[in-house]
């Protein structure tokens, strides 16, 4: 029994050999930093020492947790995660859709191809450059925006030093710079709808409005649930790299901007103490599990067939 299973695993490597190979890096990188990290999950209890190593340090409870929810900013930039993570997942996915059900529908295919390379032509970017972008928007001296304001004969806004507008420029600045990968996404899903389900429904006199909305939508839905919980996963944490290359050090715009990473960065960034940071980390890493979880437990009463697992 066991040989016949070794040869069908050769056999199976001899045919898809270069389809392996091509695995191994992935493999290799996931096992490293995705498993054989996991036993560090418990200096997050611990007063870690580097000299006495992961085995041999103190063991002090839950005090790093402490560090995290005792301060008097926890629950603002806890609040600050969910508030930015939920805001760029549901307007994201809109824009995405609309996006991806747009492009389906026109007709001048070398249009679509043009425009779609355009939107997804920010993904590609850093967010440090598109730092600087939104810097040139919204400079209070220079930006294009305060410009256009004093053209208008209104007085200029000083934008980095107003948090009110920082939530709308961040999720903005988000979707334009992933809403291409989304819209491959879906118009990938749209794609590869039978287009018998249309021609039924011009048989019966559907309008094209009718055919978006009782048949595309409905199609679409395993994609999106699927995408939103895997985006659910990770809601407590926040776009380090997003919300430092943009806001960097301005201490003005936290109270709308600050999320967990950037927090716990600036307080390693003074403290450091890799236990605390363990200790947010597996806190963010529990109520993520926790959400998507529950999410997939409330699809799955709802449609068996759209849930994750």
């Amino acid at each position: 029994m066991h040989t016949k299973r070794n040869r069908g695993f050769l056999h199976e490597i001899r045919q898809n050999g270069s389809a392996y190979l091509l695995v191994i890096p992935a493999a290799i990188y996931t096992l490293i930093f995705g498993y054989f990290t996991l036993p560090y999950m418990l200096i997050a209890f611990q007063k870690f020492n580097f000299k006495t190593g992961l085995f041999n340090s103190k063991w002090i409870g839950l005090e790093n947790f402490e560090f995290f929810f005792r301060s008097p900013r926890a629950w603002e930039v806890t609040f600050n995660t969910l508030k930015l993570n939920f805001l760029f997942i549901v307007v994201g996915t809109v824009v995405a859709m609309a996006l991806a059900i747009l492009f389906n529908e026109l007709r001048s295919k070398l249009f679509s191809r043009i425009t779609q390379s355009t939107i997804l032509f920010p993904h590609f970017l850093s967010w440090v450059i598109v730092s600087y972008v939104i810097y040139s928007l919204f400079s209070t001296d220079y930006g294009v925006i305060n410009k256009i304001i004093g053209w208008v004969g209104l007085d200029p806004i000083n934008w980095y030093s107003t948090p009110k507008y920082w939530t709308t420029i961040l999720v903005s600045a988000a979707v334009w710079k992933d809403v291409g990968m989304n819209l491959v996404i879906y118009l990938a899903a749209i794609v590869g709808i039978d287009d018998t389900y249309y021609e039924a429904g011009r048989i019966d006199g559907a309008s094209r409005w009718q055919l978006i909305w009782r048949i595309t939508i409905p199609l679409m839905m395993p994609t999106i649930i699927i995408l939103s919980l895997l985006a659910l996963g990770k809601i407590m944490y926040g776009s380090f790299d997003m919300i430092y290359a943009i806001i960097k050090d301005n201490g003005v715009l936290y109270p709308a901007v600050d999320v967990i990473d950037t927090y716990v960065f600036r307080s390693l960034r003074t403290i450091g103490n890799p236990a605390q940071a363990m200790a947010v980390g597996l806190y963010q890493s529990v109520v993520g599990f926790i959400l998507v979880w529950g999410s997939n437990k409330i699809v799955r009463k709802i449609n068996p067939d759209h849930a994750l697992f």
